[in-house]
């Protein structure tokens, strides 16, 4: 049985201290144009892949929501039988979706990572700090006046497009690098990023720390530099060493973490939190990709420190959860992980420090994901001869804009939340592509019959040689529910995307109340 919750009771249940997720089960392009403040994105298509992760205790309050409106088909009731049928408790649908929030008073709100990418609007404000914009910056670099710039985004990020001469340093990891990357305390700094927070928060982060170097910010980021007519750098692979770290700013990061009230706890501490019943907690391997897959503690997951400041959302399902950060820094706090937790004490989170990090000794229990439905599977070849003969419909269930790009010949674009709409009636074998073959699985529970899975999906097909055709204009930009475009034409030669998506960025905090405001404990600065 389906138990709903009015707008009036969820904003108070928002606000109350005690743990909740909310979780908007609409897909990404749908979430990204109009959603709730707290709300974690965890598309229907994605559910059963990611819930465990974002919400690892099943007796937490979870609230799921959709537009409220027909075109929703009703996907927030059907996400929350399939988390009651996973074993959550105490799952509500908010009632009306979003049409009710807003009916009710409360904003609604565009794009991602919202409450990260609103503190740093606030952190600006609150620390005043120094900016640089794009054409002083150029200017600094054609007069060959002596500064670094440093890329606050990952890797990948950085390699799709940087500033001219700049040297990629996730903010997590600069209070570990920027020492041997500017080894000498008078070097002016930027630090960048795509558009406004990265650069706000690893610049600060730099000052924070008490680094003597000036220290700027990058107005508006790759953005900002792409509208000022400047051109940008494609591909780049200039990046910190894997040997540049340093512990020349140990103390700082202590320090650091003491002005913000990190608590140090120690493995026997955690242990006995992840025994509580009443309390979800996450442990957060904050280190690069490298270092994580070459050995992290039982029970962790990636969460690398500058993407956890930047879009915790992808990481924590719960708001109100413990947050336990290490690193393998060494000594009692580390260098990155107090230095990531400083700010996410800032952001309202309960974050905290496991003392000795990766040699604490800590192991927890690792979470065992629900087990996908099997499918029996068909070859590529086998899947051309019966579709050549009529026997069979195949539906891609890749993203809208791969399916786009390339295709089995003759398959249609598809999505969970729709499947059994765009099938109804189809009186032949289905057949399902993914490149996740979990994904199709779960899927495959919309479906009256058992479909058939593409052994090795789309990469089967091609190796076999098989025809693919591509369709620009379709799925139409309206049928992918998947995708952002706002988001992605910002960095694809749209400058009026671009231009949107800044406008978009400052104007957060002007949409925020007053709990939402109150919820951040930004001090100002020092």
């Amino acid at each position: 049985m389906t138990t709903f919750v009015n707008a009036t009771t969820l904003k108070s249940w928002l606000h109350d201290g005690r743990e909740i997720a909310l979780l908007d089960v609409r897909e990404h392009g749908q979430y990204g144009e109009s959603h709730l403040f707290y709300a974690t994105p965890l598309p229907y298509s994605r559910l059963e892949l990611e819930i465990e992760r974002l919400v690892p205790r099943r007796q937490v309050r979870v609230v799921v929501y959709d537009g409220g409106d027909a075109a929703g088909a009703g996907v927030a009731e059907r996400a929350a039988q399939r988390l009651q049928a996973l074993g959550y408790s105490r799952v509500a649908v908010l009632e009306g979706g979003t049409r009710a929030w807003s009916a009710a008073g409360h904003a609604l709100f565009a794009g991602v990572n919202l409450p990260s990418k609103t503190f740093g609007e606030l952190a600006e404000h609150a620390y005043g700090t120094p900016r640089i914009t794009a054409q002083q910056l150029a200017a600094r670099q054609a007069a060959g006046e002596p500064l670094v710039v440093l890329d606050g985004r990952p890797v990948p990020e950085f390699h799709k497009m940087n500033i001219p001469q700049a040297v990629c340093c996730p903010n997590g990891e600069l209070a570990l690098r920027v020492r041997s990357l500017v080894p000498d305390e008078h070097t002016p700094i930027v630090i960048n990023c795509a558009g406004r927070t990265r650069s706000i928060i690893g610049a600060q982060t730099l000052i924070n720390l008490g680094i003597p170097n000036p220290v700027y910010a990058l107005e508006n980021g790759t953005q900002g530099w792409y509208l000022a007519d400047l051109p940008l750098e494609h591909g780049g692979t200039r990046r910190y060493g894997d040997d540049s770290g340093s512990a020349a700013l140990r103390a700082q990061a202590e320090q650091l973490a003491q002005r913000f009230q990190v608590p140090v706890v120690d493995a026997d501490t955690v242990r006995g939190w992840a025994q509580e019943d009443g309390r979800t907690l996450f442990l957060c391997d904050v280190r690069t990709p490298e270092e994580y897959r070459a050995g992290t503690l039982p029970g962790a997951q990636h969460t690398p420190g500058g993407q956890l400041m930047q879009a915790g959302d992808q990481y924590v399902g719960v708001r109100g959860a413990r947050l336990v950060l290490f690193d393998s820094d060494g000594g009692d706090f580390g260098i990155r992980a107090p230095v990531v937790a400083s700010w996410l004490r800032q952001m309202g989170h309960d974050a905290c420090v496991l003392r000795g990090g990766l040699q604490s000794g800590l192991a927890l229990e690792e979470p065992v994901p629900a087990q996908a439905p099997a499918l029996a599977t068909i070859t590529a070849q086998e899947l051309d001869r019966r579709m050549r003969q009529g026997e069979v419909a195949v539906v891609d269930l890749r993203p809208g804009m791969q399916y786009r790009a390339g295709h089995a010949a003759g398959a249609r674009w598809s999505i969970r939340p729709r499947l059994a709409q765009d099938l109804a009636g189809e009186p032949r074998q289905v057949v399902l592509i993914a490149d996740e073959p979990a994904l199709a699985q779960w899927a495959a529970l919309e479906l009256p019959q058992p479909p058939l899975l593409l052994a090795g999906g789309m990469a089967a097909w091609r190796q076999a040689g098989l025809p693919v055709e591509s369709t620009p204009d379709s799925p139409g930009d309206a049928e992918c529910i998947d995708y952002l475009f706002f988001v992605h034409d910002r960095h694809d030669g749209n400058k009026e995307a671009a231009r949107q998506y800044l406008a978009w960025e400052t104007g957060l905090v002007a949409q925020l109340d007053a709990q939402e405001l109150a919820a951040f404990r930004l001090p100002g600065a020092a």
